[in-house]
């Protein structure tokens, strides 16, 4: 059988990048709440999660309830063994559902851990309501967010070295704070570039675990794969050619060395560091922090500003406490660890369909 042309296979990896060409105009305002769910749910899929594992589940309750779960057969179990990035994962999801449900003049009461001690999968529960008094109108700034959320994505490449505006950073500290998280901006050189140590030290440690390996390679996908979910070679900088022989290579040799290097580059080459906490550390907080990152990330990229994640000192736990001191904390939880900056557009990454994320 002849091999397929490059037509057919840039079509093949378009097809996939499909649930991004959403429409704010194609919301169906004469239909039921159920189809204007469904509709919702084509925004609240596009949230970041770890290696792109979409690990969340949507219910429909009755005509205007949607419950959110943590689908645990996608847990990340070697780097995320208390499945915490999961469940900030499932809270960023949550945060796209209720900012486009209010873009779209429905009011949410939302319901976190409704039911934890028997279900602790059951994260949220959002009932929505049309015309109700408790809808407010929306800010300029939620206008902006939600139309940022379809340009968003993690962007892996070296960032511009110009300076991030001081209202920009402020803005982005406010969100934080105003939902009970903080946000600390790292912009001195001599303390980047001690987070920057952290971040290569976490590399040579994961990488070296052959565990952590295999896992990360699974989901490391070519770039023309029909995959909906993962990370094509493309998001990390690698050609088609490599993204066939990346998971080989990631899964046989210790490559923490040269990752090292290179994180330890863009780190310290990033205008800003940024870490994301709580003050507590439990399922709540992971849903919270979450909810906040999206906001984070969206309110950034409505001003042209990139974000991805270098988590490796969270991630290892010898290191979560150094990385609190180096912010000069004494208390609180660092979640996530981003890096700011300007740069070059990317492409996303694949996402799942609605009706593959909805169960009955």
């Amino acid at each position: 059988m002849p091999d397929r042309s490059v037509e057919q296979k840039e079509r093949i990896s378009e097809s996939t990048l499909s649930t991004w060409d959403v429409k704010e105009d194609e919301f169906p305002k004469k239909e039921a709440m159920p189809e204007k769910i469904n509709f919702i749910l084509k925004y609240a899929i596009l949230a970041p999660s770890g290696h792109n594992s979409q690990p969340w589940l949507f219910k429909i309750a009755g005509d205007n309830t949607i419950e959110l779960y943590a689908d645990r057969t996608r847990a990340l179990a070697v780097v995320d063994p208390d499945d915490r990035e999961m469940i900030i994962s499932c809270g960023a999801a949550l945060e796209h559902l209720r900012l486009t449900a209010n873009h779209f003049g429905l009011a949410d009461i939302t319901d976190l851990l409704p039911d934890k001690n028997n279900n602790p999968d059951l994260l949220a529960k959002v009932e929505l309501k049309e015309g109700d008094t408790i809808t407010q109108k929306l800010a300029q700034q939620d206008v902006l967010s939600f139309e940022a959320i379809t340009k968003r994505r993690s962007n892996r490449s070296a960032f511009e070295s110009k300076k991030l505006p001081d209202d920009i950073l402020v803005s982005l500290k406010d969100i934080a704070r105003v939902h009970g998280a903080w946000l600390d901006i790292v912009e001195e050189d001599m303390k980047k570039k001690t987070i920057a140590d952290m971040i290569s030290q976490g590399d040579k440690i994961q990488l070296s675990d052959k565990k952590f390996r295999r896992e990360l390679a699974a989901w490391i996908h070519p770039n023309r794969s029909k995959s909906r979910d993962g990370m094509p070679g493309y998001a990390h900088g690698i050609s088609d050619i490599g993204s066939y022989v990346g998971p080989f290579l990631i899964r046989t040799f210790d490559i923490g060395k040269g990752q090292a290097a290179k994180d330890m580059q863009l780190a310290s080459g990033s205008p800003v560091l940024a870490v994301l906490g709580s003050d507590a550390d439990e399922p709540l907080n992971w849903i919270q922090t979450g909810q906040v990152l999206a906001r984070i990330l969206l309110r950034a990229r409505a001003e042209n500003v990139w974000a991805s994640f270098m988590d490796q000192p969270i991630e290892v736990p010898e290191l979560r406490l150094k990385l609190r001191e180096a912010l000069g904390r004494t208390a609180g939880f660092p979640q996530l660890l981003m890096r700011l900056g300007y740069g070059k557009d990317v492409k996303p990454t694949p996402r799942r369909n609605v009706d593959e994320v909805v169960v009955k």
